[in-house]
């Protein structure tokens, strides 16, 4: 673990005793949140992005000593380790360079250059190999039995191990990696019998580029076509240059052993070491991609999960549809369903009419304060109707997205808490929430369904999971939790719980009645000392007899408050209440060697805003009136829109017409703009011009410029 802290160290730019501290923590129990929060004098005041690589990378490191370890065990086992390749072994710093030292001893199938030993043609490879001036004798190793007839079978077979020996030189494929990395492109052309189907690839039909270069977008839009069987890829430095280096490399005569060794290169390569290094180069690339695409969609979603909350307001919901009518629920305050109906608003006058009846009087009975209406099928139409209608002054109207809206509905949380009700309520009831409190009710869904990122679906999967429960996790804990009031899945994100603490505490709630201090918490089966000691700050109690109960100061770190509090000649509320009485405050003085002065600092802003959401205020939306479908654009207009989506190459915006707009990257700013997310953000208003509209293949080309 010593010499992880030292790699770590130098590759994240840290100090030693940075890693030293987190590392042990994390062997602590400890999660991210809390080392960020809490753990500030350990660490050095790294933030949550820095611990996490942390973890990320002593995971990767822990994964190659095991690789190590096992290649020992295999060699040892086999009496194939040497003093020299122990010493290789050991000082590989990556996996390549380790399975690199490991392939000449690693078990093969049955190669050609396994069946050319069995008959005896390695003496004769090994002459060939030393390309000294000894006359070669190749006609000696004819042997009818063994299938070697001719003095050409006898010089193939041996080609067949010097290949081998070539593909499998460590230095030889260091070279050649060091040039498919720098000189390798990427080829893509179209699989003629399936063109007519593939026309969504069609810009990749015949493609090149070089491949270290490629942004991550094209690369997994490339790759996902070959999976289709749409394109067929090559990705390879120019052969002649491959073939040249591994002349240089191999071929020391001019002679007859020279020229054998010369064809042997050439099978080598086209054979063994030019589909390997392709293999290898590939998923380098595809991993890099994969980072990317991994961390715009983390950023993506970071971004939704913050969006401002409109808070405890009452709430009419409509998911709306044509045929079937729009599906209506009535939440209170804190989302509980209070009443629901479906409306006809789009199907006939006299149900409109109708519709419209039934949505003022209810607005009217449970004294509604907004209006949230689902942006999908039907949702400009329904937008539309509600805003004709004469209703209490006041009220709030806005389109909410929907996505994931529908698999929520279907899913156990939902049939847990809405057994009696069909999908439509619950989906309705899912589009109210998200106005009121987004976090609290995307959390519930998977993340590759709400509606951001960039080719979810094909990067690695294990990464895209480990690193959106990531951002789950930090958004939960950054905002704080009432854990009185807070679903299963709000609870299980919360730093030291988990599904199963969550349902613990629910059900210790439902059992016991609310919890009156944060003390209280370790009653609940199974939490204990250190499971209290992560969660604590993060959870929120209403109310609570010590204000602290509502705040982000953990228990550990009350006596502290206290005590400041009584210097102060005053009490805890006091201090929260009256800026006066913190302004007296020399934090300093209270430094030790337990708490420092970054913790200090976090209290006293703290107890000026307890609780506080670091979320922006909500600020109402509405999209243009008289623009509801694709039809209705024309290049040129100026539009309000929302970001649905950032990528790599630019920002998709919601108008109110059912299709997304694109803003590429060229149009977000008057000036170059390199990252997308630098200019734009997921749920961030903006004002955007028509460029282009291709209504057959469903894109509109939208523009920030100037504007």
């Amino acid at each position: 673990m010593e010499q992880f802290s030292e790699i770590i160290a130098r590759e994240l730019k840290l100090r030693s005793r940075q890693v030293v501290a987190t590392m042990a923590l994390f062997e602590d129990g400890a999660t991210v949140p809390f080392i960020a929060r809490y753990r500030k004098e350990a660490t050095g005041t790294l933030d949550e992005t820095q611990i996490a690589s942390v973890r990320d990378r002593l995971a990767q490191l822990g994964e190659l000593e095991k690789r190590r370890n096992a290649i020992i065990a295999s060699l040892t086992e086999r009496a194939l380790l040497t003093d020299e390749l122990n010493r290789k072994i050991l000082s590989a710093s990556n996996l390549t360079i380790l399975e690199d030292a490991y392939l000449p001893y690693r078990p093969k199938r049955r190669t050609k250059g396994t069946i050319a030993r069995e008959k005896g043609l390695e003496p004769l490879a090994q002459a060939i190999f030393v390309q000294d001036n000894r006359q070669l004798h190749p006609a000696g190793f004819i042997n009818p039995e063994k299938e070697v007839l001719t003095i050409e079978d006898a010089l193939a077979g041996a080609r067949d191990i010097i290949a081998e020996w070539i593909s499998e030189d460590g230095a030889t494929r260091a070279q050649l990696r060091k040039l498919f990395a720098k000189e390798a492109a990427i080829t893509s052309s179209v699989v003629k019998k399936n063109e007519a189907g593939g026309a969504k690839f069609r810009d990749y039909f015949d493609w090149q580029e070089q491949a270290g270069k490629a942004p991550s977008h094209r690369l997994l839009a490339m790759l996902r076509g070959e999976n289709e069987k749409v394109l067929t890829l090559s990705v390879r430095p120019p052969e002649e240059m491959a073939l040249a280096l591994l002349q240089r490399f191999h071929v020391k005569e001019k002679n007859e052993s020279g020229r054998q060794v010369s064809l042997a290169v050439e099978d080598s390569y086209k054979r063994l070491l030019g589909p390997s290094l392709e293999n290898d180069l590939r998923n380098n690339l595809k991993d890099k991609a994969d980072h990317e695409a991994i961390g715009v969609f983390a950023g993506d979603l970071r971004e939704l999960l913050l969006a401002p909350p409109m808070g405890q307001e009452r709430v009419m919901a409509l998911d709306p549809g044509f045929r079937t009518g729009a599906k209506l629920v009535c939440l209170d305050g804190q989302g509980r369903l209070l009443h629901f109906a479906t409306v006809f608003p789009t199907l006939s006058e006299q149900k409109s009419r109708e519709a419209g009846k039934t949505v003022v009087m209810l607005c009217e009975k449970h004294q509604i304060e907004a209006i949230a209406i689902g942006n999908g099928t039907a949702g400009r139409e329904t937008e539309a109707f509600v805003r004709a209608l004469q209703l209490p002054p006041g009220i709030l109207i806005t389109m909410v997205d929907e996505s994931g809206a529908s698999i929520y509905s279907a899913s156990e949380a939902a049939r847990t808490e809405f057994p009696d009700h069909d999908l439509t309520v619950r989906g309705a009831v899912s589009i109210g929430r998200r106005l009121q409190d987004p976090l609290a009710e995307l959390v519930k869904l998977d993340p590759k369904v709400i509606g951001v990122g960039q080719y979810q679906h094909d990067v690695n999967q294990a990464a895209l999971k480990k690193s959106l429960e990531d951002v789950v996790e930090s958004c939960v804990n950054s905002v704080g939790v009432a854990v009185n009031t807070a679903s299963l899945e709000l609870l299980t994100s919360v730093s030291g719980l988990g599904p199963v603490l969550a349902k613990n505490i629910i059900a210790h709630r439902n059992e016991h009645g609310p919890f009156a201090t944060r003390r209280q918490l370790l009653k609940v089966p199974r939490l204990g000392a250190k499971a209290f000691e992560q969660c604590a700050g993060f959870l929120r109690i209403q109310g609570a007899k010590n204000p602290l109960d509502c705040s982000a100061v953990h228990p550990e770190q009350y006596a502290i408050v206290e005590q400041i509090a009584r210097d102060a000649g005053c009490t805890v509320v006091d201090l929260m209440q009256q800026e006066s009485a913190r302004e007296q405050i020399d934090v300093r003085r209270y430094v030790s060697d337990l708490v420092g002065l970054p913790t200090l600092t976090d209290i006293m802003a703290e107890l000026a805003k307890p609780g506080r959401d670091p979320r922006a205020d909500f600020a109402l939306f509405a999209f243009a009136e008289g623009v509801n479908s694709v039809e209705d654009l024309q290049p040129g207009m100026k539009l309000p829109g929302i970001v649905t989506n950032v990528t790599k190459f630019g920002a998709f915006v919601d108008i109110g017409v059912h299709q997304d707009g694109l803003v590429h990257i060229s149009q977000l700013a008057d000036r170059f703009v390199k990252d997308p997310a630098q200019v734009v953000k997921v749920r961030q208003q903006v004002m955007v011009r028509v460029l282009e509209i291709d209504i057959p293949r469903k894109r509109i080309a939208l523009s920030l410029k100037s504007l």
